[in-house]
């Protein structure tokens, strides 16, 4: 028996392939299918099975590309009413992959129909794989589903996942190893760990919320303590995982489309087409399309789209570094942005040699920042997250995360020139562009972030936690 865990950490997710005699099962697919396809064709294994683990929200699945290129059957677990032909799962019910078996053990709390996999070898147990159930270090935020149905709010599903982890997760053995489908980064948690396994009885000992003298009340107490809003594209994805999509296939040969630069112009104002540039922050403050957005393939990338754009159906035309088009629409279409209409053919220089206009951002080093706040009193924005900005900031500063920008856009100064920056440059370059999308143009980016403004004589501040 082969697993293998199969980590795109651009968005903190785990898929996984699970091989035996000839037989195969896909885990929790990426939308780009091709690799799992190719994997199973190097052990001559024929792919039987596409288990879901729930409706994602963080991204779309590629489950029906899946099934639809290799014949294989798709599996959700009990409640689950998907539009498109799939085996329910009953709670307990097994299925054989070559010489394991793998039970179905319906643990809703993060959705509704939040299933795990126990895998088993003859009898012996030898892993879960959990979803967003389980995490490690953490479990699934229990508020998703509120976008979709004002009947399940986050108290009701936090009560259900506590009774999966206790009657369904901690009554199994210690000597499990814990297959999760996120790590640290991911949106579906608070409080992920890096490593991305571990042993249940490590976790029962380890994660706060496996805690055995833990209360329900007290469970939901910390479980949504400090949890934020989801993003705005997650019930997007759900519906799309629901609903069903349109084939990859078709997407990256609409979106790899190459656009001359009066072609690329027409086609934004055409179909009031978002510009999205992704090339690295430091190509886009030396120069960049009037109006255009910058969120880098360097970074955290499609979380970013999902976070700042939202709403997946937006038309976008692409500015990529050579090469990377149709790793971009790829990446795009991962969190349902699959409304590409092509690329800027030839770059910022076929732009610049059609005739039309470029713009820039202010931007300076550490030391020149620390000059210049040394002589002249300027508002500093952190564009960090609460937690990082507690940890250390520039005295003074006043702390707009990236991630709230359009709710804080009141909180901009618009009147004068403010320094703006985040760890080491990249949100920092992406509110910037936001910023100036809206008419805001008296930004000074801060080159490097706090990383290089804390080897400057620049005075920091921690906020010191209140007293209980």
């Amino acid at each position: 028996m082969k697993i293998e865990q199969i980590y795109t950490g651009c968005i903190a997710q785990a898929a996984y392939y699970l091989e035996s005699n000839g037989e195969a099962a896909i885990f929790d697919p990426l939308r780009e299918v091709q690799p799992y396809i190719d994997r199973a064709a190097k052990d001559n294994a024929k792919i039987k099975y596409i288990f879901e683990t729930h409706f994602h929200a963080d991204f779309v699945s590629g489950h029906l590309d899946l099934a639809k290129k290799t014949g294989a059957q798709i599996v959700y677990g009990p409640t689950a009413n998907p539009d498109f032909e799939s085996h329910i799962a009953a709670d307990g019910e097994e299925f054989t992959v070559g010489s394991y078996t793998i039970r179905a053990i319906h643990t809703p709390g993060h959705t509704l129909e939040s299933t795990c996999y126990l895998l088993m070898e003859n009898v012996e147990m030898t892993g879960i794989i959990t979803g967003d159930t389980l995490f490690i270090g953490d479990v699934g935020r229990p508020d998703l589903a509120q976008a979709l149905t004002s009947e399940l709010t986050q108290e009701v599903l936090a009560s259900h996942l506590y009774d999966s982890l206790r009657n369904k997760i901690m009554t199994l053995p210690d000597s499990l190893i814990v297959y999760p489908s996120h790590g640290a980064g991911s949106a579906c948690g608070k409080n992920m760990s890096k490593e991305t396994t571990d042993l249940l009885g490590n976790q029962k000992k380890t994660n706060y919320a496996l805690r055995s003298d833990m209360t329900k009340e007290e469970f939901t107490k910390e479980l949504l303590d400090g949890l934020g809003a989801p993003p705005a594209y997650f019930p997007q994805n759900v519906l799309m995982n629901i609903k069903g999509y349109e084939s990859l296939d078709t997407v990256l040969e609409k979106g790899s489309m190459p656009l001359s630069a009066d072609a690329f112009l027409a086609a934004a104002k055409e179909n009031e087409a978002l510009v999205l540039d992704v090339r690295h922050e430091d190509e886009f403050v030396k120069e960049h399309i009037p109006g255009s957005i910058f969120i880098g393939l360097n970074g955290q990338f499609a979380p970013w789209v999902g976070a700042l754009i939202m709403d997946v159906k937006q038309p976008l035309v692409l500015v990529t570094p050579e090469g990377k088009e149709a790793e971009t629409v790829t990446r795009l279409a991962r969190v349902g942005f699959d409304k590409t209409l092509g690329y800027l053919n030839g770059g910022l220089e076929a732009w610049k040699a059609a005739g039309h206009e470029t713009d820039s951002i202010r931007s300076v080093s550490p030391e020149t920042f620390a000059e210049g706040l040394a002589n002249e009193q300027k508002i500093v924005v952190d564009s960090r997250k609460p937690g990082e900005f507690a940890n250390g900031h520039v005295a003074d500063a006043v702390n707009i995360p990236l991630d709230f920008v359009n709710q804080q856009l009141a909180e901009v100064p618009k009147e004068e020139d403010f320094y703006l920056h985040c760890a080491g440059g990249y949100r920092s370059v992406i509110m910037a562009s936001i910023l100036k999308a809206r008419g805001y143009h008296n930004m000074i980016n801060v080159e490097k972030g706090f990383g290089g403004i804390k080897n400057t004589s620049v005075r920091t501040s921690v906020i010191q936690p209140a007293c209980s």
